[in-house]
């Protein structure tokens, strides 16, 4: 099957400069090919140290150039943030320029942080993200976009360069509510699922996906991808260390930025779903969040670690599975060693497994 790796470009605490940040981003990056990876992949964030990637189209087609075979991933391209033409003209000179290796992430944007530095109306996110994406896919299926919704309206103007292939079977969302999970099936698109909900939900959120797509569609979803945050030594307890220190350093980052304890988030609309959660970790408490988000993530020896895995593509029978190796102000070393030996005893292991399938929906060449 197909596996990953991301690149974070986290800066907790401002502890380092951000240049040392991307040094070390972009040095992790350059292992993945290789290493033996299928892709390399970044999220788009603003304004704080949270993740310091405002331009994935540009980290990527940097990437492109030092890179042969991997695909290149965006995990996701927030819509509601971009003029969908230049958007447009981005990723078809990426895909150009890659010959074709891009895996379209989007989304619609969650953090108060970021709609407010845009000067964006973060209510509109739902709506401007249907109409943004329509008018993007439909322009890098034809060439032109031309859109007339509530709104966004642009005259017909022409893509260029041309889009290099069909983005069909290859554009995902990061969908978490309900109601975005709708909209993936009314748009086409697979599904970008990074752990945050329990199992449990996941799956029967997914079975209704599935189900919805077919009626809307008349043929199956493509297989979703699914995003994780690993920590894997020889040693378990050096392990544990790491998850204590590092996992769970990510997931009380993730709660700040997108402050999922903000019960305010419920009077925003289309964002209701986190003003329940938001509830919910009141009544819990935020450590029992952490706790919670931590746990979801993967971490152990490559045994253990290879077992999660396996076990997360049963959950959900992925297409593809994408690691993050370096976060919450874990060391540049300790980083260099957590993704080595993930390929070394992890990796080929899980590319073994028969998927059906490739990102996109291709079985891959035997």
């Amino acid at each position: 099957m197909h596996v990953g790796m991301s690149a974070f470009f986290q800066n907790p605490g401002n502890r380092q400069s951000d240049h040392a940040v991307y040094r070390h981003e972009t040095a992790m990056a350059d292992l993945a090919e290789p290493l033996g990876f299928d892709s390399i992949w970044s999220a788009e964030h603003h304004f704080d140290e949270y993740t310091m990637c405002p331009n994935v189209a540009q980290f990527l087609t940097y990437m492109a150039g030092r890179t042969r075979r991997a695909q290149l991933g965006s995990m996701v391209m927030v819509l509601p943030w971009h003029d969908p033409v230049r958007l447009a003209e981005e990723i078809s000179v990426l895909d150009n320029l890659s010959e074709g290796r891009l895996v379209l992430g989007i989304g619609r944007g969650l953090g108060r942080i970021e709609f407010t530095g845009f000067r964006a109306e973060m209510g509109e996110s739902r709506q401007r993200f249907l109409e943004y994406a329509e008018a993007l896919l439909t322009g890098l299926e034809t060439g032109t976009i031309e859109y007339d919704g509530t709104l966004y309206r642009q005259p017909r103007v022409a893509v260029r360069p041309a889009p290099f292939r069909s983005f069909r079977g290859r554009t995902y969302a990061a969908s978490i509510s309900p109601q975005s999970l709708e909209l993936s099936c009314r748009l086409g698109l697979g599904l970008l699922i990074i752990a945050q909900k329990p199992w449990a939900t996941t799956e029967a959120e997914l079975a209704d996906y599935r189900r919805h797509f077919r009626e809307i569609n008349g043929g199956d979803a493509p297989k979703p991808i699914v995003a994780a945050f690993v920590a894997v030594h020889e040693d378990e307890a050096v392990a544990r260390d790491m998850f204590e220190r590092y996992i769970r350093g990510y997931s009380r980052s993730a709660l700040e930025h997108y402050e999922f304890h903000n019960e305010g988030l419920a009077e925003i609309p289309g964002y209701e779903y986190y003003g329940r959660l938001a509830a919910n970790i009141k009544k819990h408490g935020i450590d029992a969040f952490v706790d919670f988000l931590s746990e979801l993530q993967v971490w152990g020896t490559p045994e253990q670690v290879y077992r999660r895995l396996v076990e997360y593509r049963e959950r959900t029978d992925c297409g593809a599975l994408i690691g993050i190796f370096s976060y919450g102000g874990m060391p540049p070393d300790l980083a260099r060693a957590n993704i080595t030996l993930f390929a070394e005893q992890v990796l080929p292991r899980l590319q073994l497994l028969d998927a059906g399938c490739d990102i996109g929906g291709v079985r891959p060449a035997a």
